[in-house]
C-alpha cells in the first residue's frame, strides 16, 4: 500500500481549476479570443511577455481567468456548433495552449524556467509543467503535452503549429498578440513559420565551416516536417533543409539554397523563461 501510495504522489495529475464565467460580451454564438487579444496586446513587448506586471495587475488576471473560464466550458469538442470551421477549432486549441502556459506561469510567479515546476521525480526535463499539470478544456482535463498532441497536432497535422505554440521559454516561438481565425489563419501560420526561420537565434550559418545550425524544435518534431514534405512532395533527400527552404522567404531562402551540403547541427535548447528584461 505504501508502494502504491508513493507511486499514486509521483503521478497524479495537479489540475487547474476555472470557474466557467464567461468574459464580458461574450458572444452567444461562435467563441471570442478578444479579452486574450487584449492582454496580450497589453503585456506582450517584442514577442516576449512581461508577466511581472501582468502579475501585479489583479483585474487582467481576473481578466485571463475568465477567457480559461470560457475555455473550460467550451470547445470543439463539446460544443462544436459554436466553430464555424477547422481553422477556427484550430485557433480555439492553439490560442488556449498559449493562454494556459501563461496562467500556470503566473500562478506559480516568480519563476525563472518552467522547468523550475517540478514532478516529484523529474525524469524527463519539463515533466512538472508539460505533463503533470493539467487544465480544462470544454470539460476534459488535459495535461499541455496531451492538448499539442492529441488536439492540435492530430488533428490539423500541420508543423506550422510549432512556431505559434508558445512553451514560456526563450527558445520557444515569440509570442503573437494578434489572433486571427478563419481564412485569417492561413497567412498567420505561415508568417509564423518563416519569421521563426528567418530568426537567427533559430537558423544560423557558419559558411566557414559548412554547418548549419538549427533549433533543437526541428529535433524533437521532425517526423512532423518531414511528413509535411512527403505530402507536399517537396522532399529532395535534404531532410530538414528541404523543409527550412519550404517556408523560407526572402534572403533566408537564398541562405539556405548556398547551404545545400551544410552539416546540420542542433541548437542548445533555451529554457530561461520569456520575459522582459527589467527596465533599470
Amino acid at each position: 500500500m505504501l508502494l502504491l501510495g508513493v507511486v499514486y504522489y509521483v503521478v497524479r495529475p495537479d489540475v487547474s481549476r476555472y470557474s466557467h464565467e464567461l468574459p464580458v460580451n461574450f458572444p452567444n454564438d461562435g467563441f471570442s479570443h478578444t479579452s486574450f487579444e487584449e492582454l496580450l496586446l497589453e503585456y506582450v513587448e517584442e514577442g516576449l511577455v512581461n508577466y511581472q506586471r501582468w502579475h501585479d495587475t489583479p483585474k487582467d488576471r481576473r481578466k485571463l481567468k475568465r477567457y480559461l473560464g470560457a475555455v473550460a466550458a467550451l470547445s470543439p469538442d463539446n460544443a462544436p456548433q459554436r466553430f464555424a470551421n477547422a481553422s477556427a477549432q484550430t485557433a480555439y486549441w492553439m490560442y488556449a495552449y498559449n493562454a494556459l502556459v501563461i496562467d500556470a506561469i503566473l500562478d506559480r510567479w516568480p519563476i525563472e524556467s518552467v522547468t523550475d515546476v517540478k514532478a516529484p521525480i523529474e525524469v524527463v526535463q519539463g515533466l512538472g509543467f508539460f505533463y503533470k499539470l493539467k487544465f480544462t478544456l470544454g470539460g476534459e482535463v488535459l495535461s499541455l503535452y496531451e492538448l499539442e498532441h492529441q488536439k492540435i497536432l492530430a488533428r490539423t497535422q500541420d508543423p506550422r503549429v510549432h512556431f505559434v505554440l508558445n512553451c514560456g521559454s526563450g527558445g520557444c516561438p515569440i509570442m503573437r498578440p494578434r489572433l486571427p481565425t478563419g481564412e485569417e489563419l492561413e497567412p498567420y501560420l505561415a508568417a509564423a513559420a518563416a519569421d521563426f526561420v528567418g530568426d537567427k537565434k533559430n537558423v544560423t550559418f557558419d559558411h566557414q565551416k559548412k554547418i548549419l545550425k538549427v533549433s533543437k524544435i526541428f529535433s524533437w518534431y521532425k517526423e512532423d516536417f518531414l511528413n509535411e514534405l512527403r505530402r507536399q512532395g517537396q522532399s529532395t533527400g535534404r531532410g530538414i533543409v528541404d523543409y527550412l527552404k519550404l517556408v523560407a522567404t526572402g534572403e533566408m531562402s537564398l541562405e539556405l539554397e548556398r547551404a545545400r551540403d551544410y552539416t546540420v547541427e542542433m541548437n542548445e535548447y533555451d529554457w530561461a523563461l520569456n520575459k522582459t528584461k527589467e527596465k533599470e
